[in-house]
């Protein structure tokens, strides 16, 4: 239990450790702050510069620093600086400058500017400023620097904005508190300019006074024909309104009849759509009330008929199918009953040695018991209610009674006759048919070799019948 106790906390510890060492290699960088990474960070840069958000920094690899945005003023008191003219000016002014956030200048700074503190790079920037001041002001007049202030602002930033750039630093604002010169020549313009405005204004007033007069009397005169040119004016503005005023007057009346008649004619137009309007509404009503009625009633007799059709089609078709599939069934099963007597026959054919003769003969064995049978049952149910028979009893072939009998069982098929009329020859142990002269020949061989029969005496009853035999 210790043992996993003190693995748990080691596990924890390394846990927390691992957590603080990647915690520890990643830098955050504020708002006013640019991240300079630098060791590997790239094949063709030294510096990989990012302003605000944060980076991971790869420790024994990389390393970062931090430069700082906030702006700096620079009091730069330019003295005995040369103007185009050779003369010397003092340029009292005030930068505000910081670094500046583009790539480009971040990485300037980067390579430039980190690890110096704020003094360093302000005593940087004073000297660029002061060099381009310099030469800002040697290539302007004393009037253009004076005057014009705009363009002198403009001028030293065009200056000095592409030099502070080269090591990250931007100019944010310049103010030129005042300029003076050492042979008073700014002063001198100034009392010059000072006298000529003020002879300009006494010039100005006496102007002034001489065009005030004059103004006044043209001001009356003007007056005059003004009050004149408007009293004409008026009265011809008078006749002109009145005249306008009749012809506003017929176009009015003209305007009113002509608007009548739009009106008679757009009543009768309405009229007539309202007309119109009414048939349509009387057609489209009959059409609701009779057409459509009918044309639904016409489409349901259509659609039944389809119906009937479609069911007398369809039931049509089942029944032929139905037939159609009892007619294939019963097919198959003669098929398969012929296939099975034709099967069965060959085989037959084949215990008999292949001869069909053969074959045939047992088929007809195994139904002659049959054929017997309806031979017998034939004269079964013969009824015969009476017999008589005249027998004299001399005849030659026996009496006729027993001929008579003899007869009547001839009278049904022999085997042998039934076996011959299917084709079929019986076998030997089943008896032949002997011809009746071959039976007559046997009969007169017995006789003449047999003892000579006695005679039977007159009266015998039985030999003589005397009266019909039943």
């Amino acid at each position: 239990m210790n043992l996993l106790v003190v693995s748990v906390l080691v596990g924890a510890f390394f846990f927390v450790s691992i957590l603080m060492f990647f915690a520890s290699c990643y830098k955050r960088c504020a708002s006013n702050q640019i991240i300079a990474i630098y060791g590997k960070v790239g094949k063709e840069q030294s510096v990989k510069c990012f302003h605000g958000g944060g980076a991971f920094i790869i420790p024994l690899i990389q390393d970062a620093k931090f430069l700082d945005l906030t702006p700096m003023t620079i009091s730069i008191p330019l003295k005995g600086a040369l103007s185009f003219q050779n003369i010397r000016i003092n340029v009292p002014s005030t930068f505000t400058i910081a670094i500046d956030t583009s790539k480009e200048a971040m990485n300037n700074a980067a390579v430039r500017l980190l690890g110096l503190t704020s003094e360093e790079v302000e005593r940087m920037a004073s000297e660029i400023i002061f060099g381009q001041l310099r030469l800002t002001v040697a290539s302007l007049n004393i009037e253009e620097i004076n005057q014009d202030r705009e363009r002198f602002l403009q001028a030293i930033r065009n200056n000095i904005e592409p030099e502070l750039r080269k090591i990250g630093l931007t100019l944010i604002n310049v103010n030129i508190t005042d300029i003076t010169d050492e042979s008073d020549y700014i002063e001198s313009i100034g009392k010059k300019a000072a006298s000529t405005a003020v002879n300009q204004a006494k010039i100005d007033v006496a102007e002034q006074e001489k065009k005030g007069d004059v103004g006044a009397s043209a001001a009356e005169r003007e007056r005059r024909i003004q009050v004149a040119s408007y009293n004409a004016e008026a009265v011809e503005g008078e006749n002109t309104s009145k005249a306008k005023v009749a012809s506003y007057d017929a176009d009015l009346a003209e305007k009113e009849a002509e608007a009548g008649r739009r009106g008679e004619v757009a009543e009768q137009n309405a009229v007539a759509e309202i007309q119109k309007a009414k048939a349509l509404a009387e057609i489209k009503r009959l059409e609701a009330e009779q057409i459509v009625p009918k044309e639904i009633d016409k489409r349901k007799v259509e659609i039944q008929a389809d119906a009937d059709a479609e069911k007398l089609r369809r039931e049509a078709k089942g029944k032929a199918d139905a037939i159609v599939s009892v007619k294939t069934a019963q097919a198959e099963g003669i098929q398969k009953v012929l296939d099975a007597k034709a099967e069965g026959y060959h085989r037959l054919v084949n215990s008999c040695g292949d001869n069909a003769k053969d074959a045939a003969t047992m088929l007809l064995v195994e139904k002659l018991e049959e054929i017997i049978k309806l031979q017998v049952e034939a004269i079964r149910n013969i009824k015969i209610d009476k017999v008589v028979v005249w027998d004299s009893g001399h005849g030659e072939k026996g009496s006729s009674t027993a001929n008579f009998m003899s007869s009547l069982v001839k009278s049904l098929p022999a085997l042998h006759d039934v076996s011959a009329m299917a084709g079929v020859e019986l076998p030997d142990y089943l008896g032949k048919i002997v011809d009746d002269a071959k039976i007559k020949g046997v009969k007169e061989t017995r006789t003449r070799t047999s003892a000579p029969a006695k005679p039977q005496k007159e009266g015998d009853a039985s030999s003589q019948d005397k009266g019909p035999s039943k």
